[in-house]
């Protein structure tokens, strides 16, 4: 049913007079009848009574009255609701990563994009790249930041930042001490490791193996601060984020000859679908990021 139509007899129902009511919405009361005619016959039962005295409500018009004030509110509430949410005063993002980015990059990006548009709340997951890249599919998420490569077809993938992986080291470890660390160097050292199956350390253990360099993994965990808190009470190594070696302290990154360890990390979301008004503002914000 045509909205108009609806705001047309309730505009006559609060004067009380067609004509009144064309003046108070702006149209002519030839115009303003022929709507009153076709909700009438819309609906199948006459609404109105006119005479000398005005038009006035009959008793099914009455019902129609109090329906039609809770439609047209409900609607002109939905209109500013969709309004907010395309001015970003209101909406959820919501967003998946792996460790490193909900703990690195997001967080930063997040406090930017909230001062700006305080309104707007967000919904983070964290876990692996296929994961999240699953989540995003399924409609779980509407965006990801993930380690690439993703190779599902209904993604869309816009680069994000290369992210260089850097190898640590306790600063009183042996290797620590040196000028030059070479990669032969590293065969059979204790490792701290991301977890066996995630991206990063997937990427990790194909450079080293290229490399032709078995490491000793004594440990697995999920996250950078744990592995560097773990660095540092153990005097083992790791391999982690330069994104991640953003507090001094006791555990260092050390130079190693030869060897250069990159991911490539990208936002994805799912193809062919519009995004929120929230989340295209915060996915161009993320795109600007200098990382």
């Amino acid at each position: 049913m045509d909205l108009v139509l609806l705001r047309s007899f309730l505009a006559v129902a609060d004067a009380g007079a067609i004509t009144e009511a064309a003046e108070r919405i702006g149209v002519t009361q030839p115009a303003l009848s022929r709507r009153l005619q076709q909700l009438e016959d819309h609906l199948g039962v006459a609404l109105l009574v006119r005479g000398r005295k005005g038009a006035q409500l009959t008793e099914i018009g009455r019902l129609v009255e109090s329906e039609a004030q809770g439609i047209v509110a409900r609607y002109d509430r939905m209109r500013e609701m969709v309004s907010s949410h395309q001015r970003l005063e209101g909406g959820t993002v919501r967003i998946g990563g792996g460790a490193t980015e909900v703990s690195f990059i997001l967080p930063e990006a997040i406090a930017a994009f909230q001062a700006a548009h305080p309104q707007v709340r967000f919904q983070m997951r964290e876990a692996g790249s296929s994961e999240i890249a699953d989540d995003v599919v399924s409609g779980q998420l509407e965006l990801g930041v993930v380690t690439l490569p993703v190779r599902d077809r209904e993604l869309e993938v816009m680069p994000l930042a290369t992210d260089r992986i850097v190898l640590v080291a306790r600063h009183d470890h042996p290797l620590a001490r040196r000028r030059r660390v070479r990669i032969q160097d590293l065969a059979d050292q204790a490792f701290v490791a991301f977890e066996a199956g995630s991206a990063l350390r997937q990427i990790i253990d194909a450079k080293l193996r290229d490399a032709g360099v078995e490491v000793n993994v004594v440990m697995e965990l999920r996250s950078i601060p744990a592995i560097l808190r773990m660095v540092s009470t153990t005097g083992n190594l790791a391999f982690v984020s330069q994104l991640g070696m953003t507090q001094p302290g006791e555990v260092i990154a050390v130079e190693v000859q030869g060897l250069r360890i990159e991911r490539r990390l990208a936002v994805i979301s799912r193809r062919g679908t519009v995004l929120s008004p929230a989340a295209k503002a915060f996915t161009q914000r993320l795109l600007h990021l200098h990382i």
